[in-house]
């Protein structure tokens, strides 16, 4: 099973919704881009919606998010902002720039935005216009390439779009580029994290070369738990660092760079200029720092929860895990299925037993294999390793 095309497209939230952008990102067919609605991105069905809606127990993240439930993390006593300056904005920048040990942080209200900015600051510092990043980096697949479109930037691939990037691939190029971009972990194949010692090489390589170093953090918190390092001993290799909130911290919406303080400032004038810099960046902004606060400290717990798990599905005939043992608590499955059986036992098991799992999931490029995309969080931890186990025993034989 190890020889299906990466899954990807769009990010997964908290309640491991597939928000998937639409085609056009690099121009070429992806393998998400490929697939029915039945087995890539889209709305639930209302069949699909009163199925879930039914359930009491959920497979994914932290389950599925409501208005009520988002709302929640927004404290009424919130101090609000003034496009972006002041209150709980300037409350979660000042965290946030103290957790990953930055002199600096910027909140924003989209990561598309966020990195798109920092690049463009990276590139003018230097007089260069080339990033380079894995050939499965988000900007290029998923973004309409907008650090073309709007920035004039280049994107030069490096290593094998099937396996994660290594400090041996960046010696193929040749080319001084203005920033070397890294995601950790690498989502699209399965939340795969390099060994330590190789994301130092790579990061001395950037340095080398006069390169920035920027680090595609939408899941540094999972990073750096499967590292068990903090995310500030991640975040010491990067020149700046993006995080998001709304995948495995769970909030509304939102993101931060880090930084040096003079670099920052910048993003924050190319906050202003793509329109993002909006009157009240507070609910947003609130929802990200509760969220912060509540599920930061369980990022190791949801990461041995996942190890867990791995091993579960390991003498689950059918099942197959990539990478093995999981890196992180973002976990892809790939299940020996047909589609249409999968997806009809995903309803019944809502149906008969109340517990929701997925709706969605990418195709490989074996009909009969299918990738389901995991990530660990409130509502997986609910369930024990081997309650999971019978979840996945039954979405492949309907018993279990």
């Amino acid at each position: 099973m190890s020889d299906t095309l990466v899954p990807g497209g769009g990010d997964s939230s908290a309640d491991g919704t597939l928000d998937v952008e639409p085609a056009g990102g690099s121009g070429a067919t992806t393998p998400d881009q490929a697939t029915s609605t039945r087995s890539g991105a889209g709305p639930l069905t209302t069949e699909e919606e009163a199925l879930r809606d039914a359930c009491t127990r959920f497979l994914v993240g932290h389950g599925p998010g409501t208005a009520a439930s988002f709302l929640a993390t927004i404290d009424p006593a919130t101090e609000i902002d003034r496009y972006g300056a002041g209150g709980v904005v300037a409350q979660l920048e000042a965290e946030v720039a103290t957790i990953l040990g930055k002199p600096a942080a910027l909140f924003l209200p989209s990561g598309v935005m966020a990195q798109q900015a920092t690049l463009r600051v990276h590139a003018d510092r230097r007089a260069r216009r080339t990033f380079v990043a894995h050939p499965a980096c988000h900007l290029d697949r998923w973004e309409g390439r907008g650090y073309e479109r709007l920035h004039g930037l280049s994107f030069q691939p490096a290593g094998d779009l099937r396996r994660g990037l290594t400090a041996a691939d960046l010696d193929a190029v040749a080319e001084a580029p203005a920033a070397l971009l890294i995601e950790l972990p690498q989502r699209d194949i399965g939340g795969w994290l390099p060994r330590w010692e190789d994301l130092e090489a790579q990061t001395a390589w950037a340095r080398d070369r006069g390169a920035a170093t920027h680090l595609d953090g939408a899941r540094l918190w999972e990073a750096a738990a499967g590292y068990g390092r903090t995310p500030a001993e991640v975040a010491a290799l990067f020149d700046t660092v993006y995080v998001s909130f709304y995948k495995g911290i769970g909030a509304i919406s939102g993101c931060c760079v880090a930084g040096p303080a003079d670099v920052v400032g910048e993003v924050s004038d190319w906050r202003k200029r793509h329109g993002g810099t909006v009157f009240g960046l507070w609910p947003y902004a609130a929802s990200c720092l509760a969220c912060l606060r509540e599920r930061l400290p369980r990022m190791a717990d949801y990461h041995r929860h996942a190890v867990a798990i791995g091993e579960v599905l390991r003498e689950l005939p059918g099942a197959e895990l990539v990478p093995d043992p999981p890196h992180t608590s973002h976990l892809h499955i790939h299940l020996r299925r047909d589609a249409e059986e999968l997806g009809a036992a995903a309803r019944r098991l809502a149906r008969d037993r109340q517990i929701w799992t997925v709706a969605r999931w990418s195709a490989s490029d074996t009909p009969s294999v299918q990738i389901i995309e995991l990530p660990v969080g409130d509502a997986t931890l609910a369930l024990s390793a081997e309650e999971v186990g019978d979840v996945f025993r039954y979405l492949l034989t309907d018993e279990g």
